[in-house]
């Protein structure tokens, strides 16, 4: 996931996206570089009125079209993840947009020079969800169920907790929004869909999940659940403000399995989870719990392994990194690099 492909882009028009000239007497409007989709939006959204607070200052939201959003292929096949992320990263390098908002999991993992990571806010729910007809669990799927996804890593998940259980289920590829996704259960054309619970948490949907999959059986994306708010690295200043938004124990955490993930060299689509659980005696956080895993994506193989230290303290990242390069050599050692097919190099 390192390389981080070329991207059709645009943007929306706005006053404060066309120049910085502000006659009002009041500060410039910072603008924010999103997504155009409602879940972009909504996550935006919700950084730009913590901004506003931090900084004091007005907010726009500047719309720009990624390569991901307009291409109906399969992800992997136009470059992976990286395909949400350029555009805005471009923006940001031409000055026509001062930070942007990205879902962590949408990051390639080598972070660009000219760039920076100046915040990662508390995360929101990590784990994936179902979205069932009748009210259905995982466990309570028909025979036959068809399962709507376009990520290997459910794919391989599903299929191999759907073995443990002794449950024939077909798996679905499918992209799209949100509304997309979820009208394919409405409609009948699927029985279940899954999707990360905080995309639904953030667009107020939650309660729409008949199954909030447990972590145990599905191990989430790297990152999945939290967002990036990411400046230019020359603009000091702003980055120091957005810092203020920064959570430390999400940072270390997702510092952990982007850390694994990058140490695995898994390509894009390699179906790839982690999740670093922070643990505590109830007072205080003590320890961090990294686990990992890689499956064929028919989910007849899978290497699942965890480790557990003390919880990196500040500067952290060095430490959260350490973890995840430990935990991605016991599982190349039990033969991950089998499983992911073709690695990225």
């Amino acid at each position: 996931m390192n390389a981080t492909p070329p991207a059709a882009s645009g943007r929306a028009h706005t006053p404060a996206a066309s120049g910085r000239a502000h006659t009002s007497g009041s500060p410039a409007p910072l603008r924010l570089g999103t997504r155009r989709s409602a879940l972009a939006m909504a996550q935006s959204g919700q950084i730009a009125d913590a901004v506003r607070r931090v900084t004091g200052r007005p907010v726009e939201l500047v719309e720009i079209t990624t390569r991901g959003d307009v291409s109906r292929e399969d992800l992997a096949q136009i470059g992976g993840t990286g395909v949400f992320a350029t555009a805005l990263r471009e923006a940001l390098l031409r000055g026509e947009i001062d930070f942007a908002v990205h879902s962590l999991k949408d990051l390639p993992t080598a972070q660009p020079d000219d760039l920076v990571l100046a915040a990662l806010p508390a995360r929101e729910d990590p784990r994936d969800a179902l979205i069932a007809r009748d009210g259905l669990t995982f466990a309570e799927l028909p025979p036959g169920a068809r399962i709507g996804t376009g990520s290997p890593r459910r794919t391989s998940q599903l299929r191999a907790w759907a073995r443990s259980l002794g449950l024939r289920i077909e798996t679905v590829p499918i992209r799209g929004n949100v509304d997309t996704r979820i009208g394919y259960v409405r409609s009948g054309e699927l029985d279940a869909v899954v999707l990360a619970a905080a995309g639904l948490a953030r667009l107020g949907r939650l309660d729409e999940a008949t199954e909030i999959l447990d972590a145990d059986h599905i191990l989430p994306a790297p990152g999945q659940g939290a967002l990036a708010v990411e400046c230019a690295a020359a603009n000091a200043a702003l980055a120091a403000q957005l810092a203020e938004l920064d959570d430390p124990l999400t940072r270390v955490a997702v510092t952990a399995e982007r850390s694994l993930l990058a140490a695995l060299e898994a390509g894009c689509s390699a179906p790839v989870g982690a999740l670093a659980d922070l643990l505590g005696d109830g007072q205080a956080v003590t320890e961090m719990r990294l686990r990992g895993v890689v499956g064929t994506t028919d989910g007849s193989s899978l290497v699942q392994l965890s480790i557990t230290g003390p919880v990196p303290t500040a500067p952290g990242e060095e430490a959260a990194q350490l973890m995840g390069h430990e935990l991605a050599a016991e599982m190349l050692a039990k033969g991950a690099a089998g499983l992911m097919g073709e690695r990225a190099h």
